[in-house]
């Protein structure tokens, strides 16, 4: 996955991304919507949003960053992925659209996780 992000299209991402804009925002500072704002997730905790109500499924992974990795596998199915989670996506199918789609969140930071 991580070559996939390293070679993905940011611009490409953000595009797929925007279908997440009805229930998350992505700038800076910006509120939480029915899901938490994604600004600087990556790396972050699951649970990052210290101002949004998680389910508890996710709660218990508060400690976890996320990884490259852990957002591949929520981005490909979140229920499965956390089982009990609030969040009704299915899930992008594609790897290629999931590394587009982390490689955006990762730009959204002012200071973007390094690639390993």
């Amino acid at each position: 996955m991580v070559a996939l992000i390293k070679s993905a299209d940011v611009a490409a991402g953000e595009k797929i991304a925007k279908r997440c804009a009805i229930c998350h925002t992505f700038d800076k500072g910006a509120p939480n919507k029915v899901g938490p704002n994604l600004w600087n997730v990556v790396g972050g905790p699951h649970a990052h949003k210290e101002d949004f109500k998680y389910s508890d499924a996710m709660m218990a992974l508060h400690d976890k960053p996320w990884t490259y990795q852990d957002l591949d596998a929520f981005l490909a199915s979140p229920r499965e992925y956390v089982p009990g989670t609030k969040m009704a996506f299915a899930g992008l199918k594609k790897a290629e659209d999931r590394a587009a789609v982390i490689a955006y969140l990762r730009s959204l930071s002012d200071s973007p996780q390094p690639l390993p």
